[in-house]
């Protein structure tokens, strides 16, 4: 309980910094999901999910999302059936985007190796209809650590005529969908109107965090790159989602009018740590003071609210 009390007290801290007052702008997210194909989530089948996620977005109104592909997930045994998931994507007016093909950390691989391996998903994609010519950094890792693999890698990506499919707001929804996993693996049963409301504040919070961080770094309110992933808490939530961020002010734009930002186009930031939103990297680089994602979105955070809210005690199933 005093741990608890004491990552409270740090919330609101948090959030009084981000509460200085801002001007009052358009506020404009496009949607994006990675690691697709995924595999099986703690509800659905890998084709359930991309059946409700589809229908979902289009109950939404959201007329095009961007789903980042690593070719790789193809191969697993849930994979079977990805490359028509991908294309059902496509045929309910979504893009598809290059997101490697091993899922690889650049800072834990070679700068050819790492080149090659997008390559490998490049093959597969060229031609596909909805391909858009963007590169999501697995894990976000630009490779910051290493000046020399950075630039090359940035190189490379030019070199082929690859953009930056850069991330603006993150609410971190990869680790409340493990959360969900494990729970099912170890037979835990879940409160569902808790995992949502969790849902809807980790997403919602992050998002206002990362668009008062980019207002303070830009000065204005950017088109912004929401990231999320191919999980069964999309195909739950996304509806849900969507109808709070509108009620919240905001507008549900295309990757494609998001990623026409010329200013962050061609942000390429030097800085020092290897990951993160490009906003926060601009940030660090421009001197506007950390942290530069919310603490909230740490993993024993989350585990701990989801534990304490979500999972139900033994005695209640009594």
């Amino acid at each position: 309980m005093r741990r608890l009390r004491a990552l409270i007290l740090m919330l609101w801290a948090a959030l009084l910094v981000l509460a200085a007052p801002l001007q009052a702008q358009a506020k404009r997210i496009a949607l994006t999901f990675d690691d697709v194909p995924r595999g099986a989530g703690a509800f659905f089948t890998p084709d359930e999910r991309s059946k409700r996620l589809i229908a979902a977005l289009s109950e939404a109104g959201v007329r095009q999302a961007a789903f980042f592909v690593t070719t790789g997930n193809l191969d697993t045994p849930d994979g079977a059936g990805g490359e028509r998931r991908i294309a059902a994507y496509v045929a309910a007016g979504h893009v598809i985007a290059n997101h490697s093909h091993s899922h690889w950390h650049l800072n834990q691989t070679e700068a050819a190796d790492y080149l090659a391996d997008l390559d490998r998903a490049a093959a597969w994609l060229k031609g596909r209809p909805g391909y858009r010519p963007w590169f999501r950094f697995p894990f976000l890792d630009e490779g910051g650590r290493d000046a020399a693999k950075r630039d090359a890698v940035r190189a490379g990506l030019a070199a082929r005529g690859l953009r930056n499919g850069y991330v603006t707001a993150d609410g971190s929804d990869w680790h409340l969908e493990q959360l969900t996993i494990d729970a099912k693996n170890a037979g835990r049963a879940m409160d569902m109107a808790a995992l949502r409301k969790l849902y809807l504040q980790s997403q919602m919070s992050g998002i206002a965090y990362h668009d008062a961080l980019a207002r303070r770094t830009l000065g204005r309110s950017p088109p912004h790159v929401m990231l999320l992933h191919e999980t069964d808490l999309s195909a739950l939530f996304i509806t849900d989602l969507v109808a709070e961020l509108r009620k919240d002010g905001w507008t549900i734009i295309t990757a494609d009018e998001a990623y026409a930002d010329a200013e962050l186009a061609a942000a390429m930031p030097i800085v020092p740590h290897t990951s993160g939103t490009l906003t926060g990297m601009m940030a660090w680089e421009r001197g506007v003071p950390p942290p530069y994602a919310p603490f909230w979105m740490g993993t024993e955070v989350m585990s701990l609210l989801f534990e304490r809210n979500v999972l139900v005690k033994p005695e209640e199933t009594k």
